[in-house]
């Protein structure tokens, strides 16, 4: 393979902090590598240094000579009064730069190429740098978060379009459907250095835990023998005057490997203090409208208690307005929620970024409790609960104005928690999260007690979270589906291809008189399999839970680690089978 990048013992350190410390990997022609790692541990600073945007301590970066290189930030910055086409490249009237350039801007809803870019959102000025890049046609791509503020049918097009050809790219995601679809390899930035794992990311999962299971070993041994080495250095000088000096300095060695911290959660954050009553919320046929854009016509749904619905659809559809409307943020112009007197709502919005950047994070939230109840004698103070969302110690006696943006996102996520609601609404929570966040996250979700509406292109999230979603598709309608968003493209798939098959025995069969035909029944045969599909369904989710319950609690030996990463793909895949024959099973009467 040609090298197009090869980055030697790189340090990079912002006064008493090291981001990393003589790391060193390599790009070559045709590799597709995602970069993760925690917030604040450094991904955006290392592509900014890989870019010549800021420097570091020490280290080479080798490029191959000529390579053109592509660069979405994750923050990019416009002339607010250049236009939206100008700011993509400098056409000089070329008609076919222009054509490919409305293609590519299309795809990612960018209509009015003659717009000011100060008129755009940030979301769609951030759309217009994706399109940059990819009009540049560069050697190498360099992307910082390039999902964020593309909804679902963007994303999937922007995996077809980077998988297509043998285009070359390092990129920094959270999106772990787009890691495990684009991505060939993984680079880990942790606790200052790098590892690389050679596959996609569940492969990584798979690959990490061992790597865990080894360092936790390493770590318990280093600590027996420093109690062993620590006794002999308290004996007075004269008793171990003549003991060589390589013994004495190994011991400050292994002093440091056995205070090594692992950082991992021990324990799952369940509450069982969270009451909600039997009535949660019923919308009463609400409707609202901005001009011509329909947002809700006539919509009814009663909410039932512990319900975990995901709402998705595409930018513009009304998605973050419907929650508004329900949390009493803007007016109807119809109708009314009827919410339930026991209901505490804690919303996580888009917007609620707001701090005194003058105060510590640790009496960011102390200012709202100085504990969480989690019933029956057990809490978690504010301290332990930052450091189950891993803010560590030193972290949480920071100033805020010193945390990242992904870090900040995550405090206000804990200050949302910390309210201890019954009902959780969250408007795209897992943007600038980290993957480690992330699972935390998942975890606090399925364990809680109460109810839960998520508004979120990450569709790893939402399968892992929701139960059913809400499909908003424009112009006031509104589509309830039974099941995860999974489950949702697979059954639009089915449906496409049943639809083209009618479309083609419609072209070859002359029409038929179906209005007093008999509708097709289920059979002995399919009642019997759908009676025994639900049990099989069942039986595999508890499977699914108790492999997951056991990789969390880190009891298991490596052994049986092995044996359950491999298990959970053939569950999901069986689980995914069934599920589909469910479904096709449940439309007939």
């Amino acid at each position: 393979m040609v090298p197009y990048l090869d980055v030697q013992n790189l340090t990079k350190t912002f006064g008493a902090l090291t981001l990393f410390e003589n790391i060193s990997f390599s790009v070559s022609e045709g590799q597709r590598i995602g970069l993760i790692a925690k917030n604040g541990t450094g991904k955006s600073t290392l592509l900014s240094i890989l870019t010549g945007r800021e420097g570091y301590d020490s280290g080479e970066i080798i490029y191959r000579r000529d390579l053109k290189v592509g660069y979405l930030e994750q923050s990019p910055h416009f002339d607010p009064e250049e236009s939206v086409l100008d700011a993509c490249f400098n056409h000089h009237g070329d008609d076919e730069k222009v054509l490919r350039a409305k293609q590519v801007l299309t795809q990612l809803k960018i209509q009015d190429l003659s717009q000011p870019m100060g008129q755009l959102s940030g979301g769609q000025q951030k759309r217009v740098a994706l399109a940059n890049v990819l009009l540049t046609d560069p050697d190498f791509l360099i992307l910082d978060e390039p999902t964020n503020h593309l909804d679902l049918d963007m994303i999937e097009w922007l995996e077809g379009y980077l998988s297509r050809g043998n285009k070359t790219l390092l990129m920094v995601t959270h999106d772990r459907f787009f890691l495990d679809r684009i991505c060939d390899q993984i680079l880990e930035l942790d606790d200052h250095t790098i590892y690389s794992y050679k596959g996609n990311f569940a492969y990584y999962l798979e690959k990490r835990e061992h790597r865990l299971e080894v360092a936790r070993a390493e770590t318990a041994r280093a600590v027996n023998l420093y109690r062993r080495e620590l006794e002999w250095m308290r004996r007075q000088p004269q008793a171990r005057g003549h003991k060589a000096k390589y013994r004495e300095d190994a011991f400050y060695e292994l002093e440091q490997r056995a205070k090594h911290r692992i950082e991992e959660r021990q324990m799952r954050l369940k509450s069982s203090n969270v009451y909600i009553g039997s009535k949660i919320f019923e919308s009463q046929y609400v409707s609202k409208s901005f001009g011509d854009t329909v947002i809700l016509r006539d919509f009814y749904y009663n909410f039932a208690r512990f319900e975990k619905m995901g709402i998705v659809g595409n930018n513009g559809t009304g998605k973050s307005t419907f929650i508004k409307l329900l949390l009493g943020m803007e007016p109807l112009d119809a109708g009314r929620f009827d919410i339930g007197d026991t209901v505490k709502f804690g919303y996580f919005s888009q917007e609620g970024l707001r701090f005194d950047d003058q105060q510590r994070v640790i009496d960011v939230v102390r200012d709202i409790a100085d504990y969480i109840d989690l019933g029956g004698g057990r809490h978690f103070t504010a301290s332990q609960f930052l450091q189950h969302f891993q803010f560590t110690p030193d972290q949480q006696y920071n100033y805020v104005y010193k945390l990242s943006g992904g870090e900040r996102r995550k405090l206000y996520l804990c200050t949302v928690l910390m309210r201890n609601p019954n009902f959780l609404v969250l408007d795209e929570p897992t943007n600038d999260l980290d993957i480690q966040t992330l699972q935390i996250l998942e975890e606090y979700l399925s364990d809680f007690p109460g109810c839960v509406i998520v508004v979120s292109h990450d569709r790893y999230f939402m399968d892992k979270v929701v139960d059913h979603l809400l499909v908003f598709k424009g112009d006031g309608v509104i589509k309830d589906f039974p099941g995860n968003y999974t489950q949702y493209r697979e059954w639009l798939t089915l449906k496409g291809r049943d639809e083209a098959l009618q479309d083609g025995k419609a072209t070859r069969q002359p029409k038929r008189d179906y209005r007093n035909a008999d509708k097709r029944k289920m059979t002995y045969k399919e009642k019997t399999e759908y009676a025994q599909l639900e049990k099989d369904i069942a039986a595999l989710e508890e499977e699914q839970h108790q492999i997951e319950e056991a990789l969390c609690g880190g009891t298991v030996d490596i052994d049986t680690i092995t044996a359950m990463s491999k298990r959970l793909p053939q569950l999901k895949d069986e689980l995914d089978e069934k599920s589909m024959r469910w479904l096709e099973l449940s439309e007939i009467e």
